[in-house]
Formats: C-alpha cells, structure tokens, sequence
C-alpha cells in the first residue's frame, strides 16, 4: 500500500476504536466486541449495498435501449410515477446477487438505523406485513431487529449474528456509536481529497483484524493471534492453486485463506475469460474454528463475498470435536498456533488420525499435520505454516513420525520463511506442503509429472523486504518467485536446482541427513560471482593488504602510547 492507503487504513483505525472504546466502562472486553463488530458488519453491508443502488440508479436512467437496466421515461405518465417504479425496481434481489453483493433488507440498512435511533422510545417505526404499527423499544432492541432481518434474508447467517440487547446498553452510547460509524465509508475511500484503491471487502478485512488485536489485548491475550500475514496465506493459495474442489481449514481463524482462495479464483477466471461467479459454483468451503467470535466472524467473512460454506454447527476444538469427521477435502490450508501445549486429551490415545506415530503429547505440531492428512482426499494437497522445529526436532517421537511422513513419499515441498513474519511471535516458521498423490495429480486441467522419490527444497529466508523497522513481508515477485519455482519443478518444466535456493533432492538424499527437512541443509550456499582473479593471486593480493594493515595498527597503536605519555598517562 502506498502512504495514503496506510494513512487512511491508520485513521480508521484509530476513530473506529476510540469510539468503541467508549464503551469499556460499561462493559467488560470479553462483551463489548460483539456489540462493536455486530455494528462494523450492519455499517459495511450498508455501505455495499447502497453503492450498488448508485450503480444500478445510474443504469435505469442511462437513456440506451440497448442497456438492459433502461427503465423508459416515457413509459410514465409523471415523474412522479416514474420515481416510484424506480424505487421499486431497485429492491429486486437478483440485481444484487448476479454482482455479488450481499442483500440487506430495509429495516437493516445503516440509514434505517441512523434515522430511527434518534426517535423517542414508543415513536412508531413501520408497520408489519400484517398492517400492526411496530414501536421503537430502545436503540438496542432496533439494532437486534436488524441482525435478525439480516439472518432471515441470508439463511447461511441463522445463529451467528449476536444480539446487542443482552448487554443492557444505554441508548446514548449505542447513538453514539452509530453517530461515529456513520462518517466513515467502507465504498468511496478519500484521503486528503484522493481516492483510494483499496477495495471494501479488504478494508472491511483489516478493520476485523485490527479490532480482533485490540480485542485480545484488551482481554489480556496475546494480541494479533488469530491471523496470518496476507502475503503468506496469497503465496500458499499461489502454490496449491485451488481452482475448484472442496477446501478445508481446521484452524480457521477469521477466514483468510478462503478470501485469498476467492481472489485467486477471480483472478484465474479474468485471465481465461471465464465468469468469476460460475467459477465459484466449483468450489466448496470447509471451516473450523474453537473461537466463538472468529468463528462468527468467518461466517460474515464468508457471507458479504458470496461464498458457500459449512463451518460446522458450532465453534469446537478439531481435535476434540471435529466438525467435519467425513470430510475428504481437495485442498487443505491452515496456520494453527505454533507448538501448542495444552492440546491433548486421553480419549485421543488411539485416535485413527495417529496414522504415522502418535504425537507428543506437550506439542501438537504433528497432531495438527496428521488432522489434516486424515481429511485429505487421495489426491489432495495440502500446506500448513509450522514452527521451524517441526523440521528437525527428535523430540517425544517427532523425528520418527517425520521419517514415516518422507518413508511414504507424502511430503511435497518445504519452503523455510525468512523471520520477523509475524506481529505475535518471533519464532522463525516454514511451510509443508504434502499430497498423497505424487504420481499423477492434476492443476485443474494440466497434468503434473510423477514426482514420486522426490522432495522439493526451497530456502526463502532471504526473500522479502523490511515493511517497517519490525516487520518482514513479501511483495508480489518474491511470491512469484517461489510459487513458479514450485510450479515448475511439478510440471518438469524448466525447472532448475539454485544454489543457495531451491534444490529438488531425493529420498536417499533425505535419509543420509536422519530425515531433517532443512531446506538449508540441502540449498548449499549461493554461487559467488567469478571476479576473473585466479584464486592464487587474489589470495597473495589480500595476504598483502592485510599486512599492510596489521603494519598501520601498529603503528597507530604506538603513536596513541607516544602521545599519552607526553600527557603522563601510561598504557
């Protein structure tokens, strides 16, 4: 992003969050983000829906007849008439699905909300279907209205919407709420008079990350838990390529390899002139997450983009209570949290998914691994994010159930991440990525080569660049880089082994080296550029700077002494 993008992301940030903030001395953190986030997400469908009512305005009264949203002036005896056709032939839903925006019925439309909010408690709203006057209660009662209005119209929404009444909020602080949130736009971004290209989905996306941050920092979790950097969730999509299938993470957090899996879609469909819309019909999303609000967040993630998903009936541990236990997923992408401790339970002593050794109970690195490998469809691949020790450790059994992992030829690729990725923790991470089919997988309709006995290295600790003091990230030809490397080390096509980089080994290769998968055990060291200096004289030639320098030292070091004991101080 350029400095007005970051500026303008940084401002709503900071005006979103001071006015939530408000609300800390009412509620306790824990609650608080419902009501906040319940309001983020009424305000953006808002904002996208009206936007859309713009476009299709603009549409109905571009005087064409070959438009096919004309709506005839003529056709009307008055402007009057005109207008009220035209009110009504922008509430036709299918307007609003054939673009993908998500469908916000009247009662739940931000304007409703901002115009109602203010009336005093018993002012009549509307009437129902059955012709009843229907009352304004309090503020929250309007805001729980329209969630519920939100859920009927969107049946994939029943139950994850919660409602605001619960917390017996006063109706000023909720005004005030809606009074802020009103003067932000998630459609038009403007900063200092430009507009900015960033699309409202994504900024809806970073205003969800920076408040679940602040929401656990306010509830005294580590902050920045619940997601992974966007550049490595877009470089495993880059990798995997999931163009059509079922795609499935167990540890889903807020959803982000699905959005990056939706945007690969949509870029893949662009470039060979398919509709995105029809190439979404060949993907189905699978999800589970133990966290209730990233949960629910996932669900609205999934919902304002269109996307079909089954995230499980309810927020559960995916080991203890796996959601989709039939499930044999095409794709499977995760970042589940590294190293985690307190994962195990005895009814999981004998559990089928232990397939390739039972993992260590103080770690659930290979736990995590095998989960996946068990919801892998027989040609299936996968990639997860993993702490760099699950590549060497010995640890409880670890170094065992790696060896049957490579022993089965499962493993595909390892790709080691350059550190300072994440803004939680600083343990450096890696990539797996595993298929249970080296022989003959397919790239949607490209066949791939038989890569049985072999194993991909790619060493990217260099890669990337420093996006502030702190952080690392990737650019866009770094991922490229990476991904048609692997790319063409599948297909056999003009792939080559890179010092210092990539190196494709083989399984015998591995075993010499106790089955670490290191990539920097088997990268080497990049190739020098050759100077053409013979290696004996440039050897003579540096042997007599640096005895010219040791001479120099010398000589420095005894006029210092010289000039100390002229001052009477001694060495």
């Amino acid at each position: 992003m350029n400095a007005a993008e970051q500026k303008f992301l940084k401002e709503l940030d900071d005006k979103l969050w001071s006015a939530a903030d408000k609300l800390r001395a009412n509620l306790d953190a824990a609650n608080y983000k419902h009501v906040v986030l319940g309001l983020i997400f009424l305000k953006y469908v808002s904002d996208a829906f009206e936007e859309r009512q713009r476009q299709l305005r603009a549409l109905f009264q571009f005087d064409r007849e070959d438009n096919i949203y004309y709506l005839p002036r003529d056709d009307f005896d008055s402007d009057a008439d005109y207008q009220e056709a035209l009110e009504e032939e922008l509430e036709v839903l299918d307007y609003y699905r054939e673009a993908n925006v998500f469908w916000v019925p009247k009662a739940a439309r931000w304007r409703t909300l901002k115009e109602k909010a203010v009336l005093p408690v018993g002012s009549v709203l509307w009437q129902d279907e059955q012709g009843n006057d229907v009352k304004l209660r309090s503020v929250s009662w309007l805001i729980d209205n329209a969630l519920e209005e939100i859920e009927k119209s969107n049946a994939k929404l029943k139950g994850i919407l919660n409602r605001i009444s619960q917390y017996q909020l006063e109706n000023d602080k909720l005004l005030g709420l809606i009074n802020t949130f009103s003067d932000t736009s998630f459609t038009r971004p403007v900063q200092d008079g430009e507009e900015l290209n960033l699309h409202s989905k994504d900024i809806l996306g970073h205003v969800y990350e920076y408040f679940l941050g602040q929401f656990a920092l306010a509830e005294g979790k580590q902050g920045g838990q619940y997601y992974t950097p966007k550049s490595i969730v877009t470089l495993i999509t880059e990798m995997l390529e999931p163009y059509s299938g079922r795609v499935f993470d167990p540890a889903m957090g807020s959803g982000g390899f699905f959005v990056s899996s939706d945007r690969f879609i949509e870029e893949h469909a662009k470039e060979q002139h398919y509709d995105p819309a029809e190439q979404r019909k060949h993907i189905s999303v699978y999800g589970q997450e133990s966290n209730p609000t990233t949960w629910r967040l996932a669900a609205m993630n999934m919902a304002i983009r269109g996307i079909d998903f089954n995230f499980g009936k309810k927020n559960a541990d995916s080991f203890l209570d796996d959601q989709h236990p039939d499930l044999r997923a095409d794709f499977v992408m995760a970042n589940p949290p590294f190293n985690m401790k307190d994962w195990w339970s005895e009814s999981l002593a004998d559990d089928a998914r232990w397939q390739y050794g039972t993992p260590p109970k103080g770690n659930a690195n290979f736990a995590w691994l095998q989960h996946m490998l068990h919801h892998l469809a027989p040609t299936g691949s996968m990639a997860l994010l993993l702490a760099n020790g699950s590549m060497s450790s010995n640890t409880s059994g670890e170094g065992d159930i790696r060896r049957r992992l490579v022993e089965e030829d499962l493993v595909e690729c390892m790709v080691a991440l350059p550190g300072q990725l994440f803004t939680n923790t600083q343990i450096p991470a890696c990539i797996w990525f595993l298929t249970k089919d080296k022989a003959n997988g397919v790239v949607f309709d490209e066949k791939k080569r038989d890569r049985r006995g072999e194993l991909l290295f790619i060493d990217a600790r260099n890669c990337g660049y420093m996006k502030d003091r702190v952080l690392r990230d990737f650019d866009s030809e770094d991922i490229a880089r990476i991904a048609d490397t692997f790319h063409a080390w599948q297909r056999g096509e003009g792939y080559e082994d890179v010092p210092g980089f990539c190196k494709a080994a083989s399984l015998d290769e591995i075993e010499k080296h106790d089955f670490v998968l290191t990539p920097g055990r088997y990268v080497g060291a990049p190739e020098q550029e050759d100077d053409g200096e013979p290696f004996a004289e440039k050897m003579a030639r540096l042997t007599g700077q640096l005895r010219e320098q040791f001479a120099e030292s010398d000589r420095l070091e005894a006029e210092i002494k010289r000039n100390l004991g002229g001052l009477g101080y001694e060495l």
